[in-house]
């Protein structure tokens, strides 16, 4: 069973590397890394306010789904900059970066 889980692993592994997971993360990559929160929010925001100007003032719903979808945006970005900080945890404990 321990071999089923291992190749989509080896395989994920092998895809990050051709798309160059292992190299130095740049400055603002560690900022994003640091910070997933702010990245969201600081996502979130724009994209809310901007899908409220889209919004019709005839529907009542409208501003419900655009707060909706611009969390739902800000959620994503998120999610990519906690990825973003497990990468650079394994490039430290892979020996390839130190971290500065």
């Amino acid at each position: 069973m321990a071999n089923w889980w291992r190749s989509p692993g080896h395989a994920f592994w092998a895809l990050d590397r051709a798309l160059g997971g292992q190299r130095r993360p740049t400055r603002i990559q560690k900022w994003v890394a640091q910070h997933p929160i702010g990245t969201g929010l600081c996502v979130a925001v724009p994209f809310t306010l901007f899908f409220l100007m889209l919004s019709h003032e005839e529907e009542p719903d409208d501003p419900m789904f655009a707060v909706v979808f611009g969390l739902t945006l800000g959620l994503g970005f998120a999610l990519a900059a906690a990825s973003e900080r497990l990468r650079q945890r394994r490039l430290k404990r892979l020996g390839i970066w130190d971290g500065s």
